[in-house]
């Protein structure tokens, strides 16, 4: 029935049968299933039956914070008593921009204080590891910070901040990067994507037009595209990516510079396993020692973005 009480949260966070499935992969029908099994199962209905919204009924208010506890406490089942005896499966979901750097920094000290821990690391945009992270689906994220508001179940610790460049192939001449964006090809950093809005944020805000040849989520790539001479690109100087390649060159913006702020986002502490505040700590002091750290922050960012 687990599974069951996994759908109703989702269902209740979401507000209707179609965008829970979606988000955890189901048909409506299969939602609406599990649902019906669930309150045959616990004999009273959770949601009134009236139009696409699922409004929760009496008994379904007083059923959701059970259930919550309920599947918290599974989770935990796998930790054992102590500090380095904690065990279990911790799922990380991270950017591309920090596998390289900052995260296997953080996962060899938090190794080293939970040895028994086994820790899955899931890739993805930003956009999508925080739509895992509110399913339940990862037990933090590492992303860039998102341009609106937080959710307010969640907590938002910075590490990074990285500031944004013109990257220009070696014979493209001169510093007057309004010139050379609107005078050459534009590698566009992919605009779905949290990095990718503030470069179109950016574009807009300083009035240029650009002539887009290819867009792509991937630094790295776009890096090696300029690097062989295919356009121009605005890409956030991560350390992932340094040195960079020597047919390359950085122009500086200036005084229109525009960052992006990298951190770990995770669900507001109830009583949470000791693993998830550690990795927190790890994550802090694996960022004091790189470029743009944030770790001197003495309190956390709970705003929004």
């Amino acid at each position: 029935m687990l599974t069951e009480l996994r759908t109703f949260i989702a269902v209740c966070r979401l507000g209707t049968f179609q965008a829970a499935g979606d988000r955890i992969g189901l048909t409506q029908s299969a939602v609406s299933s599990q649902i019906k099994r669930l309150e045959e199962s616990l004999g009273f209905a959770l949601f009134e039956r009236t139009g696409r919204a699922a409004i929760l009924n009496p008994a379904g208010q007083a059923t959701l914070p059970r259930a919550e506890e309920i599947c918290a406490l599974y989770d935990k089942l796998a930790e054992l008593p102590g500090e380095t005896m904690v065990a279990g499966m911790m799922r990380i979901g991270a950017i591309a921009s920090v596998h390289a750097t900052l995260l296997p920094r953080a996962l060899a000290a938090l190794r080293v204080r939970f040895a028994f821990l086994r820790i899955h690391v899931i890739p993805g945009l930003s956009i999508s590891l925080m739509d895992a992270l509110d399913t339940g689906q990862i037990d933090a994220a590492i992303i860039i910070k998102p341009p609106f508001g937080l959710p307010q179940d969640m907590t938002w610790q910075p590490l990074i901040r990285e500031p944004y460049v013109l990257l220009v192939p070696n014979q493209v001449k001169g510093d007057d990067w309004r010139k050379i964006l609107r005078e050459n090809p534009f590698l566009r950093y992919e605009r779905t994507s949290f990095g990718g809005r503030s470069v179109e944020r950016f574009l807009r805000r300083e009035g240029l037009t650009v002539c887009d040849a290819i867009e792509l989520d991937e630094i790295a790539g776009l890096i090696n595209l300029v690097a062989i001479g295919m356009g121009v690109a605005l890409i956030p100087l991560a350390a992932a990516n340094l040195p960079l390649p020597k047919k390359v060159r950085v122009v500086p913006l200036g005084e229109q510079s525009f960052h992006r702020e990298i951190g770990v986002l995770q669900p507001n502490p109830r009583g949470a396993p000791a693993a998830a505040s550690v990795l927190l700590e790890c994550l802090l002091a694996a960022s004091a020692g790189m470029p743009g750290s944030l770790a001197n922050r003495k309190s956390l960012d709970q705003g929004s973005g």
